[in-house]
């Protein structure tokens, strides 16, 4: 869509997190991964790959056009763009299309276990400070990172930071653990917002320069820390299953030898019997 690094793309490269984080905490508490009528993984794909079809065919600025010179109705949609409705179709689909029924699973489970409802809000506690403290960092007025072209890297930094956060509320949920409230990889994020808002506490702003470096620095902390989790998770994984992870184990004997041992077995069981 030619959003580049501004505030509009860095919330399109982003927004998908709040309906991954919200269907992975309503499996948590359901035990069951629902698809609503519009989710991410069929609609929101579609649109996607529709998007880049048309923006091949025609051309990103196309996305620029007034919409009343594409449709017409002029006195109704006046001189709005395409990307203009962009953000507000966002939000709809999510606020409306996707996290009432979330919310709506989860209370249905709490009451079907006679669990109290309220508690279970707290669990949103992580996801505010992720979404809080990108907004707080990306878009100050303080910030170069959108200025200086540094979307690429944040969004790769905070793919590693999203994947730990949602990946341990499937582990949780997998071993039957409380909720996970904290991952160590949102510290730094927090930082960061701090960093990009020194002057509001009246202290000088940060350069650019060392701005970009501590985002370098972040992004090398959280591969280093989530690769790490990764591969000690995995082979405590395939440890307790005795399997491997990319390929298949093979036996220790051969399959018709195994029968043959079997057959052996039983034929010697009965003898004994009889």
């Amino acid at each position: 869509m030619g959003l580049g690094p501004t505030k509009t793309g860095a919330f399109t490269a982003l927004v998908p997190c709040l309906p991954m984080f919200f269907s992975t905490w309503e499996t948590y508490h359901t035990h069951t991964l629902f698809l609503g009528y519009f989710n991410g993984p069929t609609e929101g794909l579609m649109i996607a790959c529709s998007i880049m079809v048309i923006s091949g065919y025609y051309g990103p600025q196309i996305w620029t056009y007034r919409i009343a010179d594409v449709i017409g109705y002029g006195d109704f949609f006046n001189d709005l763009s395409f990307r203009d409705l962009w953000v507000p179709i966002l939000l709809f689909s999510f606020f409306v299309a996707h996290l009432p029924d979330c919310i709506r699973n989860v209370m249905k489970a709490r009451r079907s276990a006679n669990l109290p409802i309220l508690p279970v809000f707290l669990d949103w506690t992580p996801m505010l400070v992720y979404c809080l403290s990108i907004g707080a960092w990306l878009f100050s007025p303080y910030s170069s990172l959108l200025s200086h072209n540094r979307l690429v890297l944040f969004c790769l930094t905070m793919s590693f930071v999203f994947g730990r956060l949602t990946t341990k509320i499937i582990l949780h949920h997998l071993v039957h653990q409380p909720f996970p409230y904290w991952t160590v990889m949102l510290v730094p994020l927090v930082g960061g917002a701090v960093l990009a808002n020194l002057p509001r506490f009246g202290l000088p702003a940060i350069s650019p320069v060392a701005e970009v470096w501590y985002l370098r620095g972040y992004f090398v902390f959280a591969l280093v820390a989530y690769m790490r989790w990764a591969l000690l998770t995995i082979d405590r994984i395939c440890t307790f299953l005795d399997i491997n992870c990319l390929t298949i184990k093979k036996r220790k004997l051969d399959p018709k030898e195994e029968l043959k041992k079997l057959a052996k077995a039983a034929k010697e069981r009965n003898g004994r019997q009889a």
